[in-house]
Protein backbone atom coordinates (compact mmCIF):
# COMPACT_ATOMS: atom_id res chain seq x y z
CA UNK A 1 0.00 0.00 0.00
CA UNK A 2 2.14 2.65 -1.23
CA UNK A 3 1.42 5.96 0.87
CA UNK A 4 3.59 8.94 -0.43
CA UNK A 5 2.27 11.60 1.87
CA UNK A 6 3.61 11.59 6.09
CA UNK A 7 0.46 11.11 8.15
CA UNK A 8 0.21 11.92 11.90
CA UNK A 9 -0.98 8.61 13.03
CA UNK A 10 -1.49 8.45 16.65
CA UNK A 11 -0.40 4.84 18.04
CA UNK A 12 0.53 3.60 21.71
CA UNK A 13 3.11 1.66 22.78
CA UNK A 14 3.46 -0.30 19.73
CA UNK A 15 7.08 -0.22 18.30
CA UNK A 16 7.65 -1.96 14.54
CA UNK A 17 3.90 -2.44 14.23
CA UNK A 18 2.28 -3.16 10.57
CA UNK A 19 -0.69 -1.59 8.47
CA UNK A 20 -1.60 -5.69 9.12
CA UNK A 21 -1.18 -5.76 13.24
CA UNK A 22 -2.93 -2.75 13.53
CA UNK A 23 -5.86 -4.32 11.54
CA UNK A 24 -5.53 -7.71 13.96
CA UNK A 25 -5.30 -5.38 16.93
CA UNK A 26 -8.50 -3.40 15.85
CA UNK A 27 -10.22 -6.30 15.35
CA UNK A 28 -9.74 -7.79 18.74
CA UNK A 29 -10.82 -4.79 20.45
CA UNK A 30 -7.48 -3.61 21.59
CA UNK A 31 -6.49 -0.48 23.05
CA UNK A 32 -4.55 1.69 20.76
CA UNK A 33 -4.26 5.38 22.46
CA UNK A 34 -2.57 8.46 21.45
CA UNK A 35 0.99 8.42 22.44
CA UNK A 36 3.13 8.66 18.97
CA UNK A 37 3.74 10.02 15.77
CA UNK A 38 3.40 7.55 12.82
CA UNK A 39 5.13 7.85 9.21
CA UNK A 40 3.91 5.57 6.31
CA UNK A 41 6.51 5.15 4.13
CA UNK A 42 6.73 3.30 0.53
CA UNK A 43 5.78 -0.33 2.18
CA UNK A 44 3.30 -1.57 4.74
CA UNK A 45 5.32 -0.61 7.55
CA UNK A 46 4.31 1.96 10.16
CA UNK A 47 7.56 3.54 12.14
CA UNK A 48 6.90 5.20 15.64
CA UNK A 49 8.85 8.11 16.94
CA UNK A 50 8.36 8.03 20.75
CA UNK A 51 7.09 11.51 21.37
CA UNK A 52 5.81 13.41 24.77
CA UNK A 53 2.43 14.05 24.25
CA UNK A 54 2.32 17.37 24.60
CA UNK A 55 4.50 17.54 21.64
CA UNK A 56 2.22 15.65 19.82
CA UNK A 57 -1.10 17.24 20.41
CA UNK A 58 -1.73 20.66 18.62
CA UNK A 59 -0.41 23.81 20.54
CA UNK A 60 -2.15 26.99 20.40
CA UNK A 61 -1.10 30.86 21.45
CA UNK A 62 -3.59 30.45 24.45
CA UNK A 63 -1.44 27.29 25.72
CA UNK A 64 1.91 28.94 26.04
CA UNK A 65 -0.17 31.96 28.21
CA UNK A 66 -3.04 30.63 29.87
CA UNK A 67 -3.02 28.37 32.93
CA UNK A 68 -5.21 25.71 33.11
CA UNK A 69 -5.61 22.87 35.17
CA UNK A 70 -6.50 19.07 34.57
CA UNK A 71 -8.00 16.35 37.09
CA UNK A 72 -7.47 12.75 38.09
CA UNK A 73 -11.00 11.80 36.19
CA UNK A 74 -10.02 12.71 32.90
CA UNK A 75 -8.93 10.71 30.28
CA UNK A 76 -5.06 11.09 28.89
CA UNK A 77 -6.62 12.91 25.47
CA UNK A 78 -8.74 14.91 28.13
CA UNK A 79 -6.06 16.07 29.76
CA UNK A 80 -3.86 16.63 26.62
CA UNK A 81 -6.31 19.08 25.37
CA UNK A 82 -6.91 21.00 28.11
CA UNK A 83 -3.09 21.37 28.30
CA UNK A 84 -2.82 22.98 24.91
CA UNK A 85 -5.58 25.09 25.38
CA UNK A 86 -7.99 23.16 23.01
CA UNK A 87 -11.78 23.41 23.20
CA UNK A 88 -13.73 21.08 25.55
CA UNK A 89 -14.59 17.37 23.64
CA UNK A 90 -18.05 17.02 22.42
CA UNK A 91 -20.80 16.27 24.07
CA UNK A 92 -20.83 12.92 22.22
CA UNK A 93 -17.38 12.03 22.51
CA UNK A 94 -16.29 11.60 25.87
CA UNK A 95 -13.46 10.17 28.27
CA UNK A 96 -11.95 8.58 24.65
CA UNK A 97 -15.05 6.67 23.44
CA UNK A 98 -18.04 7.44 21.42
CA UNK A 99 -21.50 8.16 22.02
CA UNK A 100 -24.12 7.07 19.92
CA UNK A 101 -25.94 9.97 21.23
CA UNK A 102 -26.44 12.23 17.93
CA UNK A 103 -25.11 15.44 17.51
CA UNK A 104 -27.77 17.83 15.84
CA UNK A 105 -30.57 15.74 16.00
CA UNK A 106 -32.53 12.76 16.78
CA UNK A 107 -32.84 8.99 15.87
CA UNK A 108 -36.15 9.58 15.11
CA UNK A 109 -36.10 12.62 13.26
CA UNK A 110 -33.31 12.63 11.91
CA UNK A 111 -34.31 10.02 8.72
CA UNK A 112 -37.90 10.35 7.17
CA UNK A 113 -39.00 7.29 5.23
CA UNK A 114 -42.10 7.50 2.77
CA UNK A 115 -43.35 5.27 0.79
CA UNK A 116 -45.51 6.26 -2.45
CA UNK A 117 -46.42 3.36 -4.64
CA UNK A 118 -43.59 1.67 -5.76
CA UNK A 119 -41.24 4.10 -4.75
CA UNK A 120 -39.95 4.71 -1.35
CA UNK A 121 -38.38 8.11 -0.53
CA UNK A 122 -35.77 8.33 2.33
CA UNK A 123 -34.86 12.14 3.47
CA UNK A 124 -32.02 13.07 5.75
CA UNK A 125 -32.71 16.18 8.29
CA UNK A 126 -30.54 17.46 10.73
CA UNK A 127 -31.61 21.21 10.99
CA UNK A 128 -28.91 23.87 11.24
CA UNK A 129 -26.21 21.63 10.14
CA UNK A 130 -27.10 21.15 6.34
CA UNK A 131 -28.06 17.45 7.35
CA UNK A 132 -24.34 16.28 8.19
CA UNK A 133 -24.96 12.73 9.32
CA UNK A 134 -23.78 12.13 13.17
CA UNK A 135 -21.51 9.87 14.15
CA UNK A 136 -24.03 7.41 16.01
CA UNK A 137 -26.65 7.54 13.03
CA UNK A 138 -24.71 5.83 10.40
CA UNK A 139 -25.70 2.21 11.45
CA UNK A 140 -29.42 3.48 11.18
CA UNK A 141 -28.76 4.35 7.79
CA UNK A 142 -27.31 1.28 6.95
CA UNK A 143 -30.55 -0.83 8.07
CA UNK A 144 -32.63 1.49 6.09
CA UNK A 145 -30.92 0.43 3.06
CA UNK A 146 -31.02 -3.06 4.11
CA UNK A 147 -35.07 -2.76 4.97
CA UNK A 148 -35.87 -0.76 1.67
CA UNK A 149 -33.82 -4.22 -0.29
CA UNK A 150 -35.97 -6.50 1.68
CA UNK A 151 -39.26 -4.43 0.70
CA UNK A 152 -41.70 -4.75 -2.17
CA UNK A 153 -40.65 -0.92 -2.92
CA UNK A 154 -38.91 -1.28 -6.28
CA UNK A 155 -37.11 2.53 -6.33
CA UNK A 156 -35.50 4.50 -3.56
CA UNK A 157 -35.10 8.04 -3.44
CA UNK A 158 -32.57 9.94 -1.37
CA UNK A 159 -33.08 14.04 -0.46
CA UNK A 160 -32.04 16.00 2.15
CA UNK A 161 -34.28 18.66 4.10
CA UNK A 162 -34.44 21.98 4.11
CA UNK A 163 -32.57 23.07 0.60
CA UNK A 164 -29.32 21.20 1.30
CA UNK A 165 -28.56 17.04 0.31
CA UNK A 166 -26.02 16.23 3.04
CA UNK A 167 -22.74 17.88 4.28
CA UNK A 168 -20.86 15.10 5.35
CA UNK A 169 -20.46 13.55 8.54
CA UNK A 170 -21.33 15.54 11.93
CA UNK A 171 -17.92 15.70 13.88
CA UNK A 172 -18.21 18.60 15.47
CA UNK A 173 -15.98 21.37 15.24
CA UNK A 174 -13.17 20.03 18.57
CA UNK A 175 -13.52 16.95 17.61
CA UNK A 176 -10.33 15.12 18.16
CA UNK A 177 -10.12 11.18 18.40
CA UNK A 178 -8.34 9.83 21.16
CA UNK A 179 -7.16 6.84 19.94
CA UNK A 180 -6.70 5.05 16.17
CA UNK A 181 -9.43 2.35 17.44
CA UNK A 182 -12.13 5.14 17.90
CA UNK A 183 -11.56 6.17 14.58
CA UNK A 184 -11.65 3.09 13.26
CA UNK A 185 -14.88 2.28 14.68
CA UNK A 186 -16.00 5.35 13.21
CA UNK A 187 -15.48 4.75 9.70
CA UNK A 188 -16.43 1.17 9.92
CA UNK A 189 -20.25 2.73 10.79
CA UNK A 190 -19.61 5.13 7.32
CA UNK A 191 -17.91 1.77 5.60
CA UNK A 192 -21.59 0.02 6.51
CA UNK A 193 -23.87 2.51 5.69
CA UNK A 194 -22.03 2.71 2.20
CA UNK A 195 -21.52 -1.15 1.77
CA UNK A 196 -25.31 -1.48 2.23
CA UNK A 197 -26.04 0.98 -0.44
CA UNK A 198 -23.89 -0.75 -2.47
CA UNK A 199 -25.13 -4.24 -2.22
CA UNK A 200 -29.06 -2.45 -3.07
CA UNK A 201 -30.19 -4.42 -6.31
CA UNK A 202 -32.77 -2.50 -7.28
CA UNK A 203 -32.55 1.19 -8.52
CA UNK A 204 -31.68 4.35 -6.11
CA UNK A 205 -31.78 8.56 -6.84
CA UNK A 206 -30.15 10.59 -5.25
CA UNK A 207 -31.88 14.10 -5.69
CA UNK A 208 -29.81 16.60 -4.41
CA UNK A 209 -30.71 20.14 -3.17
CA UNK A 210 -27.79 22.30 -2.19
CA UNK A 211 -24.74 20.74 -0.56
CA UNK A 212 -23.50 17.67 -1.03
CA UNK A 213 -19.59 17.30 0.55
CA UNK A 214 -17.53 14.68 1.64
CA UNK A 215 -19.58 11.52 2.67
CA UNK A 216 -22.64 13.70 1.35
CA UNK A 217 -20.85 13.69 -1.88
CA UNK A 218 -20.46 10.09 -2.20
CA UNK A 219 -23.44 9.11 -0.30
CA UNK A 220 -25.08 10.83 -3.92
CA UNK A 221 -22.89 8.90 -6.00
CA UNK A 222 -23.08 5.63 -4.61
CA UNK A 223 -27.01 6.01 -6.08
CA UNK A 224 -27.36 4.98 -9.56
CA UNK A 225 -28.64 7.77 -10.80
CA UNK A 226 -28.35 11.96 -9.47
CA UNK A 227 -30.71 14.74 -10.48
CA UNK A 228 -29.86 18.35 -9.05
CA UNK A 229 -31.11 21.24 -8.62
CA UNK A 230 -29.37 24.23 -10.34
CA UNK A 231 -28.18 25.69 -7.16
CA UNK A 232 -26.26 22.01 -6.08
CA UNK A 233 -22.89 22.82 -5.04
CA UNK A 234 -20.33 19.58 -4.60
CA UNK A 235 -17.12 18.88 -3.01
CA UNK A 236 -15.09 15.85 -1.89
CA UNK A 237 -14.06 18.70 1.50
CA UNK A 238 -11.91 15.33 3.08
CA UNK A 239 -8.45 17.02 2.24
CA UNK A 240 -9.55 20.49 3.88
CA UNK A 241 -9.92 18.71 7.00
CA UNK A 242 -6.57 16.44 7.11
CA UNK A 243 -8.28 13.43 6.15
CA UNK A 244 -8.75 11.30 3.13
CA UNK A 245 -11.93 9.79 1.36
CA UNK A 246 -14.69 7.62 2.88
CA UNK A 247 -17.86 6.04 2.11
CA UNK A 248 -16.56 4.69 -0.67
CA UNK A 249 -15.43 7.80 -2.89
CA UNK A 250 -11.78 5.99 -3.38
CA UNK A 251 -13.77 3.63 -5.95
CA UNK A 252 -16.72 6.12 -6.84
CA UNK A 253 -15.34 8.89 -7.77
CA UNK A 254 -12.93 7.69 -10.35
CA UNK A 255 -15.59 5.72 -11.88
CA UNK A 256 -17.95 8.59 -12.75
CA UNK A 257 -15.48 10.91 -13.83
CA UNK A 258 -11.81 9.17 -14.42
CA UNK A 259 -8.93 8.95 -12.71
CA UNK A 260 -7.07 12.51 -13.39
CA UNK A 261 -10.32 14.46 -12.68
CA UNK A 262 -11.40 12.81 -9.57
CA UNK A 263 -7.21 13.15 -8.15
CA UNK A 264 -7.70 17.14 -8.98
CA UNK A 265 -11.50 17.41 -6.84
CA UNK A 266 -9.68 14.91 -4.21
CA UNK A 267 -6.38 16.46 -3.60
CA UNK A 268 -7.58 20.22 -3.66
CA UNK A 269 -11.17 19.70 -1.91
CA UNK A 270 -12.46 22.19 -3.97
CA UNK A 271 -16.43 22.98 -4.21
CA UNK A 272 -18.05 23.00 -8.01
CA UNK A 273 -21.17 24.14 -9.08
CA UNK A 274 -23.59 22.21 -10.60
CA UNK A 275 -22.93 23.48 -14.26
CA UNK A 276 -19.01 22.12 -13.99
CA UNK A 277 -20.78 19.03 -12.21
CA UNK A 278 -23.12 18.04 -14.85
CA UNK A 279 -19.76 18.75 -17.60
CA UNK A 280 -17.50 16.14 -15.42
CA UNK A 281 -20.38 13.56 -15.23
CA UNK A 282 -20.97 13.32 -11.71
CA UNK A 283 -24.51 14.91 -12.52
CA UNK A 284 -27.30 12.57 -14.50
CA UNK A 285 -29.70 15.89 -14.76
CA UNK A 286 -30.11 19.31 -13.87
CA UNK A 287 -33.49 20.69 -13.16
CA UNK A 288 -34.70 23.97 -11.69
CA UNK A 289 -34.61 23.73 -7.71
CA UNK A 290 -38.56 24.44 -7.70
CA UNK A 291 -38.45 21.08 -9.86
CA UNK A 292 -36.38 18.81 -8.47
CA UNK A 293 -38.46 17.23 -6.26
CA UNK A 294 -40.95 16.27 -9.53
CA UNK A 295 -37.90 15.59 -12.16
CA UNK A 296 -36.62 12.91 -8.99
CA UNK A 297 -40.12 11.62 -8.89
CA UNK A 298 -40.57 11.29 -12.48
CA UNK A 299 -37.40 9.21 -12.70
CA UNK A 300 -37.95 7.28 -10.24
CA UNK A 301 -41.50 6.20 -11.58
CA UNK A 302 -39.05 5.76 -14.86
CA UNK A 303 -37.41 2.70 -12.99
CA UNK A 304 -40.68 1.67 -10.76
CA UNK A 305 -41.75 0.85 -14.93
CA UNK A 306 -39.00 -1.22 -15.43
CA UNK A 307 -38.49 -5.28 -15.19
CA UNK A 308 -36.87 -5.53 -12.09
CA UNK A 309 -34.90 -8.94 -12.69
CA UNK A 310 -33.72 -7.27 -15.74
CA UNK A 311 -32.72 -4.27 -13.36
CA UNK A 312 -30.63 -6.38 -11.01
CA UNK A 313 -28.56 -7.71 -13.81
CA UNK A 314 -27.82 -4.61 -15.17
CA UNK A 315 -26.46 -2.76 -12.25
CA UNK A 316 -24.73 -6.14 -11.44
CA UNK A 317 -23.12 -6.31 -14.79
CA UNK A 318 -22.27 -2.75 -14.86
CA UNK A 319 -20.95 -2.71 -11.53
CA UNK A 320 -18.44 -5.43 -12.27
CA UNK A 321 -17.38 -3.80 -15.79
CA UNK A 322 -14.00 -1.92 -14.74
CA UNK A 323 -12.72 -5.38 -12.93
CA UNK A 324 -14.03 -7.82 -16.20
CA UNK A 325 -12.10 -8.22 -19.47
CA UNK A 326 -14.12 -8.17 -22.31
CA UNK A 327 -14.36 -12.32 -22.79
CA UNK A 328 -15.82 -12.21 -18.80
CA UNK A 329 -18.39 -9.26 -19.80
CA UNK A 330 -19.67 -11.48 -22.77
CA UNK A 331 -19.32 -14.58 -20.02
CA UNK A 332 -21.76 -12.78 -17.90
CA UNK A 333 -23.53 -11.55 -20.59
CA UNK A 334 -24.56 -14.81 -21.80
CA UNK A 335 -25.37 -16.38 -18.43
CA UNK A 336 -27.82 -13.37 -17.22
CA UNK A 337 -29.45 -13.13 -20.68
CA UNK A 338 -30.08 -17.17 -20.51
CA UNK A 339 -31.61 -16.80 -16.97
CA UNK A 340 -33.60 -13.47 -18.39
CA UNK A 341 -35.08 -15.34 -21.13
CA UNK A 342 -37.24 -18.24 -19.21
CA UNK A 343 -38.09 -15.44 -16.76
CA UNK A 344 -41.94 -14.34 -16.49
CA UNK A 345 -41.14 -10.89 -16.92
CA UNK A 346 -39.53 -11.17 -20.48
CA UNK A 347 -42.67 -13.40 -21.97
CA UNK A 348 -44.50 -10.31 -20.60
CA UNK A 349 -42.38 -7.69 -22.20
CA UNK A 350 -42.79 -9.55 -25.55
CA UNK A 351 -46.65 -10.18 -25.34
CA UNK A 352 -46.64 -5.99 -24.42
CA UNK A 353 -44.56 -5.18 -27.38
CA UNK A 354 -46.79 -7.18 -29.72
CA UNK A 355 -50.01 -6.09 -28.12
CA UNK A 356 -48.55 -2.59 -28.62
CA UNK A 357 -49.11 -1.54 -24.84
CA UNK A 358 -46.95 -0.80 -21.46
CA UNK A 359 -45.69 -4.07 -19.84
CA UNK A 360 -46.78 -4.94 -16.12
CA UNK A 361 -43.71 -6.29 -14.75
CA UNK A 362 -43.85 -8.40 -11.42
CA UNK A 363 -39.73 -9.15 -10.85
CA UNK A 364 -40.24 -12.76 -11.87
Amino acid sequence: MPVAAQIGMMLGHHHDMTVAHLHEAVAAGAEVPLAGCVWLHGDDDLVVERVQPEKAAHTTRAAATVKVTTTSTMSAVERRRTRNGLKPMSPWYERGRWSCAPSGGSVSAMFEVRDTGSIRRLTISNPGRRNAVPTGQWGRLAELFGEFEASEQRVLVIAGADGDFCSGADLGSDFVPGAVIDGYAMVDRVSAAALALHRITKPTVAAVDGVAAGAGLNLALGCDLLVASDRARFSEIFVRRGLTLDFGGTWLLPRRIGLGRAMELALTGRVIDVGEAERLGLVTRVVPAAELDGAATTLAEELAAGAPLAQRFIKAGLGRSFDMSFEEALSYEQTAQALLLSSEDFFEGAAAFLQKRDPEFRGR
